[in-house]
């Protein structure tokens, strides 16, 4: 009976946030950004917006390449040549695909830390630790997984990863864009110095973070008494956005681009706009071992693990970061 109740109970869920401003010396978005890895998904917001500029449009349609590689063996990421054209030269990030982290093994690769270092294995690549991790992934257990990849370097080797991993199934993927004009949009008024909001002047951190949610669940806003659907409203005070672009980019996007396109909304503000705020969410594989950093990711009865910022014209923001029932607090 203990464990019925358990499975009826609603699962835990963890928000943080939290408000800075991007010109502060100690201000950590770069750093949340670069260390939350696996990201299928970014999404961003502009209230009062019915076009994006020609740079904005042009940043978005370049989040990519990924590739996907079929019934790839594990050894072959700590392989000499695989460290010294991947992973000295760049950052490198890959996860197993249609693999469950409660029922699979599951194998993500970090840019920098794993359970196995692949710096410190790359100082010395003839060592007995790196001799015996090789013969345990190639002979002792042969595994294979089909994996995703994304290498983030400063050369021009776009190619490489195709023509190094051509004796596999591999194909190269663009993300998917999803762009659209969102009319007559309520949007919650905001405070940028206040988190908690103001009694009938500003919403607070938690009512937007549930307005958003359902911006990008496409939900009624309006609480009509047929609608069986949806009953949510837009919380008040709020105010009513003529039109507003609504981006989405799925596929496996690396922290670097998504760091660009942070800093590019934050320059939307260089000339007087109409809007007081933007947002830009990003959402992670529920299926990554990991969320941020090396903290270990659950799923349970969902895997969400996601951050969401909203800037503010004076370049305030606020940071929301999101988890789920087996996840410890966000950094």
């Amino acid at each position: 009976m203990a464990t019925l109740r358990r499975l009826q109970e609603a699962p835990r869920h963890l928000l943080v946030c939290e408000k800075s401003n991007f010109g502060h010396d100690k201000s950590r978005h770069k750093h949340l950004v670069e260390t939350h890895y696996h990201n299928y998904r970014v999404s961003f917001l502009i209230p009062e917006c019915g076009l994006l500029s020609k740079k904005l449009k042009d940043l978005v349609m370049e989040m990519g390449p990924y590739y996907s590689v079929k019934k790839l063996p594990l050894h072959e990421l700590i392989t000499h040549e695989f460290i010294n054209t991947f992973v000295k030269k760049g950052s490198l990030s890959a996860l197993t695909y249609n693999t469950s982290i409660d029922e699979d093994n599951t194998v993500a690769l970090l840019p920098n830390v794993i359970s196995i270092d692949l710096m410190d294995l790359s100082l010395n690549l003839d060592s007995k630790k790196y001799r015996r991790i090789s013969w345990s992934f190639k002979e002792k257990k042969p595994l294979k997984f089909d994996f995703l990849l994304a290498w983030h370097h400063t050369g021009t080797e776009e190619s490489t990863m195709m023509s190094y991993f051509s004796k596999y199934q591999i194909r190269e993927h663009q993300p998917k864009v999803a762009l659209s004009t969102v009319r007559d949009l309520q949007c919650p008024v905001l405070q940028s110095s206040s988190l908690a909001g103001e009694p009938e002047e500003a919403c607070n951190a938690l009512e937007f973070f549930d307005w958003l949610g359902a911006v990008f669940c496409n939900a009624d806003l309006n609480n009509e008494p047929h609608n069986f659907i949806s009953t949510y409203c837009c919380p008040q005070p709020n105010t009513v956005a003529a039109q507003a672009c609504l981006c989405t980019i799925t596929g496996f996007v690396l922290p670097e681009k998504i760091l660009v396109l942070l800093e590019q909304l934050c320059h939307y503000f260089d000339e007087p706009k109409l809007a007081p705020w933007v947002t830009l969410t990003v959402q992670g594989f529920a299926d990554s071992p990991v969320a941020w950093r090396e903290k270990e990711h659950g799923f349970h009865k969902g895997g969400e693990h996601l951050y969401n910022f909203v800037v503010f014209n004076n370049q305030d923001y606020w940071l929301q970061m999101a988890v789920g029932a087996n996840d410890d607090c966000p950094p």
